[in-house]
């Protein structure tokens, strides 16, 4: 019987981690749920300096001009005819979003324009270029 209560004596001593993983489980999903996520073009790009400059909250589509003048979009290289189609899919998702199109300082301004003039006629009102911060 001494045998039996020793078992009894150590079950009753052990610390049950249920609960504790209950609360680590809910905690993760918490934190992943309210994570904001960092858009990105897939492409670095050296933007130009600006005198002034405003904060722009409701840019969810960004655009990237390089260097070599290559359009990105969502991490994919993008035909010039083709930008317009490009926003028009991902307007979709947030109809009252803006484009910022970052461009780099080494790209020529017609590629800039052409980004611009295609979200303009995907229907987007409002449209920017982006600078550094300072």
């Amino acid at each position: 019987m001494s045998r039996n209560n020793a078992k009894q004596d150590e079950e009753a001593q052990a610390i049950d981690l249920t609960p504790m993983l209950d609360v680590v489980f809910i905690m993760l999903i918490f934190f992943i749920v309210t994570a904001t996520f960092i858009k990105e073009t897939g492409k670095e790009v050296t933007r130009p300096e600006a005198t002034t400059a405003d904060d722009k909250k409701n840019a969810t589509i960004l655009v990237a001009v390089g260097a070599d003048n290559e359009i990105w979009i969502d991490k994919k290289k993008v035909d010039p005819r083709g930008v317009r189609q490009v926003i028009e899919r991902m307007r979709a998702d947030n109809p009252k979003g803006g484009v910022s199109i970052q461009a780099d300082t080494a790209s020529r301004i017609e590629f800039v324009l052409e980004v611009a003039d295609a979200a303009r006629e995907a229907g987007v009102t409002d449209v920017s270029v982006s600078t550094p911060k300072k």
